[in-house]
């Protein structure tokens, strides 16, 4: 399974948002293409979408990080 450019959607409680981040960087840094943070919701969820470079396997080591929240996402083209 090749590299994909891949459009993910994280809703995390906003509290949590710097240190779930931090991890994240720490595994995908090189390979964020693009990152749009939203501001909470009523509920204190905020969003977080970003562009990056991965695979299947990658979104599946994002899950694990994010236990309070939830991770969508869509492959947006091969790489």
């Amino acid at each position: 399974m090749g590299m994909q450019i891949l459009e993910v959607n994280m809703r995390l409680p906003y509290k949590e948002r710097g240190s779930i981040l931090g991890c994240l960087l720490s595994k995908v840094g090189g390979r964020i293409r693009d990152i749009h943070f939203h501001p909470p919701d009523a509920t204190g969820m905020s969003e977080v979408r970003m562009e990056l470079i991965g695979s299947k396997e990658l979104i599946q080591e994002l899950k694990k990080l994010i236990k309070n929240g939830k991770v969508s996402f869509k492959v947006l083209s091969e790489a």
